[in-house]
């Protein structure tokens, strides 16, 4: 892990695989992935998750650090174990893993936020308008999503054929990850006030 991914408060790796991935759960991925999928919606509110009604308290936190500077350690657990969650959803059907994502086990997947000092970190007023200041991240977001996808498809042949995730591919897929995670931290969680890296490190 980079020096700058460990100084950031939002830190974010996958463990390269180690043995050679099942082909047959690698064909059938999209399928596979339904049910745990399902269970990510259904803990996430769906649609409505950005204000609080499940998924990440959003709105919510917002409005707790500008009006009294707190932000309740069980409110900001909550979004970090969510995150983890999806990201080992994400990491499985991205292919990164063979193991099933697990709801509570951090498995192969790391995934780490720092808790912060309201009063002495973080802006109050910053959380009105961090979402606002992080739209060339999303923009970038968008474009590196999409590369990703074209890279799992690559990397989906590779395993049929070869039963390893190409090195290059496994790592970039991993950043955009990555990027997106200290992203969310930033933009949504408001974990942090320092601004995202616009880096894949």
């Amino acid at each position: 892990m980079s020096q700058l991914n460990e100084q950031y408060p939002a830190t974010f790796s996958v463990d390269y695989p180690e043995k050679p991935l099942d082909k047959l759960t690698t064909f059938f991925r999209i399928f596979a992935v339904i049910p745990i999928a399902i269970i990510l919606a259904l803990v996430s509110g769906g649609d409505n998750r950005w204000m609080g009604a499940g998924g990440l308290v959003v709105a919510a936190t917002a409005l707790m650090i500008v009006f009294q500077q707190k932000y309740p350690r069980w409110w900001f657990d909550w979004n970090c174990q969510l995150l983890a969650f999806g990201s080992r959803v994400a990491s499985y059907f991205g292919l990164l893993r063979d193991k099933y994502p697990s709801t509570d086990e951090e498995q192969a997947v790391h995934l780490k936020l720092t808790y912060p000092d309201v009063k002495n970190q973080l802006n109050r007023w910053l959380p009105l308008i961090n979402w606002f200041l992080a739209i060339p991240h999303f923009i970038v977001l968008i474009l590196l999503g999409i590369a990703a996808f074209l890279c799992v498809i690559a990397a989906w042949f590779a395993i049929l054929f070869t039963g390893a995730y190409p090195k290059a591919l496994f790592d970039f897929v991993t950043g955009v990850y990555r990027w997106s995670v200290r992203v969310t931290a930033y933009a949504l969680l408001m974990a942090t006030d320092k601004y995202p890296p616009f880096s894949l490190n």
